[in-house]
């Protein structure tokens, strides 16, 4: 796995994404549990069904894989013809479909799927393995979050083969039996699905082997700054956003042959890189949140027009709702014609103004709400207490902290506010927003300056990819 050094993993400019009209979508995973790796153009998978290890692989003329939904149904069909290195060889036909249930009420879907269509026949060493029967199930759930879609399933199969060779040879039957769990988490800014396979191998002469895999694909965005060469420039340098996308696959075999070991399949995909606009603020060269202000003008996040940031004014809630907004990418709707004008949702908030549509979406998805019913006060200061609570609400995280009737650990705990409270718990949890290293306070009625907003907004975005990064794939990998 690459490390990577002096880089920040966030994610690419937001408008470049807008346009390209991506949408999350994680309510199937996919229904393989071959544990293969592929990228653009590559694609392998180990096979145990001879009592050794044998590496198929093919290409994208080769190997096709497509996906279809219609009427709440999806289906993905797999049609590939790989070789061995030795000549062996494995054509596979197969298709599931998947039965989508839109949970609206409760921002969660479900897949259940089966499979539909199947063959497959290999060859290896002379020996011919027909796949005769194949039953198999599989279960999502996933959790529609604002900032980020969680998502977590299962699948059972059997399959079962008749091997067939020389003249003369009895035939053989193969069953391989699978359980398999996946989790991952898909957003704006990255996604990480991990599965981990076990496979129990029954040969008719009563023989049986073993096979773990353990497969991961992440994708990620590097943010590097890059350094102007050119001394008489009108700008110093630029940030540049590279995505990268790569697949682990780790199988650990003991087999009915006597074969023992561990076998890795890696592969990476094709880097993209996108050069985003430069900040010139002049008013922050010795700040210490000069880097996460550019880096969140940059990425589209603030849009400042004027030379001047002012720092160390209060963010106003309008503002940071906005830029909440833009940074998890709300679905915000378009305005639709109507010769009757449309009632803002607060009495203090025009429609009319800029970025309104973020605001509206952000209080219809429950991740803030006005200071009355009727009113937002946008131009009031953001406390540290709506911070807190407006990024565990994006996050979906609330059920995280303890049984109502907690205490923090904060020393002025009396003054946080009860719809604040599970939030402050979480944020700190998460390193998001720390308390007062020498007060002990959190000081929950503070207003945050745009400076102050900047730094725990960097920190979100760092969280969206570094931290659900590896709690989705180090952490389920390695101690699983």
């Amino acid at each position: 796995m690459k490390k990577y050094i002096k880089r920040i993993c966030i994610s690419c400019l937001a408008l470049i994404i807008m346009m390209m009209g991506i949408q999350v979508d994680a309510s199937a995973a996919s229904p393989e549990t071959t544990g293969a790796v592929k990228n653009e153009y590559t694609y392998e998978e180990a096979v145990f069904i001879s009592g050794k290890p044998v590496v198929f692989t093919g290409t994208s003329k080769n190997v096709k894989i497509t996906e279809k939904e219609s009427k709440g149904k999806i289906t993905e069909t797999f049609n590939m013809k790989l070789t061995s290195s030795s000549g062996d060889t494995l054509s596979r036909t197969v298709s599931y479909e998947s039965d989508v249930v839109d949970h609206t009420t409760i921002g969660q879907k479900t897949a259940n799927g089966v499979v539909k269509k199947y063959s497959e026949k290999i060859v290896i060493a002379g020996v011919t393995y027909t796949l005769a029967d194949f039953q198999f199930s599989q279960g999502t759930v996933t959790d529609n979050r604002a900032a980020s879609d969680y998502y977590s399933g299962n699948v059972i199969s059997r399959k079962t083969y008749t091997s067939s060779g020389k003249k003369n040879q009895p035939t053989k039957t193969i069953t391989i039996e699978t359980d398999s769990r996946h989790v991952g988490y898909e957003n704006f800014w990255g996604a990480t699905e991990t599965q981990i396979t076990e496979m129990v191998i029954s040969n008719s002469d009563g023989t049986t082997g073993h096979v773990k895999n353990r497969l991961s694909t992440s994708k990620s965005r590097v943010l590097n700054y890059e350094d102007n060469p050119a001394d008489l420039s009108s700008f110093d340098g630029g940030y540049a956003v590279v995505s990268e996308k790569d697949v682990l696959s780790e199988y650990t075999y003991n087999l009915g042959s006597g074969s023992t070991g561990t076998l890795d399949l890696n592969t990476e995909y094709m880097p993209t890189i996108e050069r985003l606009i430069i900040p010139k603020f002049r008013d922050i060269s010795n700040h210490y949140a000069k880097d996460g202000i550019e880096k969140l003008y940059s990425l589209g996040i603030y849009e400042d027009a004027s030379n001047f940031f002012s720092p160390n004014t209060p963010m106003k809630r309008a503002d940071f709702t906005i830029a909440i907004g833009k940074a998890v990418d709300l679905r915000v709707m378009e305005e639709k014609k109507s010769k009757k004008p449309t009632t803002s949702i607060f009495k203090d908030v025009k429609r009319t103004m800029k970025d309104y549509a973020y605001i509206e979406s952000a209080v219809k998805k429950g991740i803030i709400k006005g200071v009355t019913p009727d009113y937002f006060k946008p131009d009031n200061p953001i406390t540290r207490a709506q911070a807190a609570a407006i990024f565990v609400r994006a996050l979906g995280l609330e059920n995280k902290a303890p049984n109502p009737g907690y205490v923090t650990k904060f020393t002025d705990d009396a003054q946080i506010p009860d719809y604040a409270r599970d939030g402050i718990y979480i944020v700190n949890e998460l390193g998001l927003m720390t308390g007062d290293p020498v007060t002990g306070r959190f000081n929950p009625n503070q207003s945050l300056t745009r400076a102050q907003a900047s730094v725990v907004l960097e920190r979100f975005l760092n969280y969206l990819e570094n931290d659900l990064k590896q709690n989705h794939r180090d952490d389920v990998l390695f101690f699983d």
